[in-house]
């Protein structure tokens, strides 16, 4: 399986695009684009067979009212390996994710 160009590559581009619910899934598997093991070639066709049985699921701005809302989060040393953060933080408009983002912070916390 082309782990790194391919299928992680194509999912990426699915997810800025507009499949933001896979965002988390592909942070964790593009963290081993380099040596990928059996459970991330795992995790990898878990996120196909997901994409495939949601591929009729859509956004729909509806009567809601057009309220634009932003929530924010972190953790401390959330990530096992490296024991660094992450932050994210996610905005919404009428009730609908219309931007977000999660990231690992480039220090260690202590």
């Amino acid at each position: 399986m082309p782990y790194a160009e391919s299928v992680v590559g194509s999912f990426m581009y699915a997810m800025l695009r507009t499949r933001s619910d896979i965002a988390h899934a592909i942070g964790v598997v593009s963290q081993f684009m380099s040596n990928p093991g059996k459970k991330h070639k795992t995790a990898v066709k878990w996120i196909l067979w997901y994409l495939r049985v949601t591929s009729r699921v859509y956004l729909c701005f509806g009567p809601r009212q057009p309220v634009l809302d932003g929530y924010t989060d972190a953790n401390m040393s959330g990530d096992i390996d490296s024991r660094k953060s992450t932050f994210g933080y996610l905005m919404t408009f009428a009730g609908e994710v219309v931007s977000w983002q999660s990231k690992l912070q480039k220090c260690v916390a202590l």
